[in-house]
């Protein structure tokens, strides 16, 4: 099922993950342990070369591997027949060293996190886009009155400014989990048959140690292979990441709609287009990273059951994992890449923001009248005259400013003049300024950390 790859996906992350890449890393493991066991003697020299020369994708049959490990109940064990094959054709002595005091295990989970690390630097790379993007977005539109929305009506006026800063603060915060998850995950994975290397003798923690110096990955204090935690912290880390690309998406295309209309996906010859109705202009980011975020979760949670193995190696549980990480890895990378674009050429209709701050006559500065009272009559006094007037406004199609300069009530403590200024939206900021900075600074400071 390809198709609809390049509507949900990222070709970049989704190559990471193909059949040839998968097979690639794996032998890229064995080659790295014959190397390293090499290096220290355990295993001639020679026999680590001709290892090394055959651990290449490009020569193995995936038809076969596939249909053999339906058979064999994991890719590794047939691969590792093929590759000794491959090696015998070569030098007969040195197939004997293939996969030597390894097990299947570690060739999968290693290739794993090599392909894992690849991702990682897409996606650290492209979060660190959108971070860019998001700050000039906060920045730029520190001024931009726009209409602040609760339980999907009109609430308070805010800047457009702040709405992105809020996304920006979601998004360094996803920056740094990432690299702690990194650091925590990439590293390899060598026991052997059980987790004890018992088949190396003396020399297990050495081979380890330089497989892992073999592969640039950390050598972890002990084997980890019926313990999931690290794998699935990658699964909830970046189902944490779509969720906020989901909000994001969510706001920009709540904002899309024909009667609000305040931002636009970037247009382009067609996208977003309908096949019956010509004026049509759909989210298609937007959708597409809604689409994970309502896909991903479920991914997550079958990382999270599958993590209570059994004993030292796992029946179903590991071989659960094989298809729903990349799967969660590519749906996750592929919002990032479809929220880039969408925030990258968003097109923000500043007028009509404007025009919408006025479609409710007043209504959406009842609270800032309401605290400006307040410091007179009270709070609850102030609540109860401002709602009262807004009724009236309401139910009398007025502007909530007529109504209230009408009203002896409010007039006594507030003036015309006074009354006119609580109805600019740009001075009900409050500390949007101040969280705008705060949320830009922070983003600033991720990035230095790289």
């Amino acid at each position: 099922m390809k198709l609809l790859d390049p509507l949900f996906g990222w070709e970049a992350v989704d190559g990471i993950f193909s059949d040839p890449v998968r097979l690639q890393r794996m032998l890229d493991f064995e080659g790295a342990l014959a190397r390293a066991e090499a290096r220290l003697g355990v295993i001639p020299q020679s026999a680590a070369t001709a290892i090394s020369d055959r651990c290449r994708a490009d020569l193995f049959d995936l038809e076969s591997l596939a249909r053999a490990a339906a058979q064999a109940g994991n890719l590794a064990i047939p691969m590792v027949k093929q590759l000794t094959d491959l090696v015998s054709q070569k030098e007969k002595e040195a197939a004997r060293y293939v996969h030597w005091g390894a097990t299947s295990q570690d060739a999968i989970d290693t290739g794993l996190v090599l392909q894992m690390r690849d991702a990682f630097d897409l996606i650290v790379t492209e979060l660190h886009r959108l971070s860019e993007l998001l700050v000039a977005l906060a920045d730029g539109h520190r001024t931009t009155s726009v209409a602040a929305r609760t339980w999907m009506q009109q609430a308070v006026p805010t800047v457009f400014g702040l709405k992105a800063a809020g996304w920006l603060d979601a998004i360094t915060r996803h920056r740094s989990r990432l690299q702690e998850v990194r650091e925590r995950v990439l590293v390899v994975q060598f026991g052997g048959a059980a987790g004890s290397l018992a088949s190396l003798g003396s020399r297990g923690m050495e081979v380890a140690t330089g497989l892992a110096e073999e592969l640039r990955l950390g050598a972890p204090d002990i084997p980890w292979h019926a313990h999931r935690d690290r794998v699935a912290e990658v699964a909830t880390t970046l189902a944490l990441l779509t969720g906020t690309l989901g909000k994001v998406a969510r706001d920009i295309s709540l904002q899309t709609q024909t009667e609000i209309a305040e931002l636009f996906e970037p247009a382009a010859p067609g996208r977003g287009g309908s096949s019956t109705m010509p004026q049509k202009r759909n989210p298609v980011h937007c959708a597409a990273a809604l689409a994970a975020a309502y896909r991903v979760p479920g991914l997550a949670g079958t990382m999270l059951a599958a993590m209570p193995q059994e004993n030292e190696r796992g029946l179903g549980g590991w071989h659960a994992e094989w298809e729903t990480l990349p799967e969660l890895v590519r749906l996750s990378a592929g919002a990032l890449h479809h929220v880039v674009e969408a925030v990258q050429g968003l097109q923000i209709d500043v007028n009509r923001m404007r025009h919408n701050l006025k479609a409710t006559h007043g209504l959406v500065f009842a609270e800032a009248v309401a605290m400006s009272l307040g410091k007179y009559v009270g709070k609850a006094e102030a609540h109860r005259l401002i709602e009262q007037a807004s009724r009236k406004a309401a139910s009398e199609n007025k502007h909530l400013r007529d109504v209230l300069s009408a009203d002896a009530e409010v007039t006594s403590h507030i003036s015309t003049a006074d009354l006119e200024k609580l109805f600019e939206p740009l001075n009900y900021r409050g500390a949007a300024d101040e969280f705008i900075d705060r949320a830009i600074t922070a983003s600033k400071a991720s990035g230095e950390r790289r």
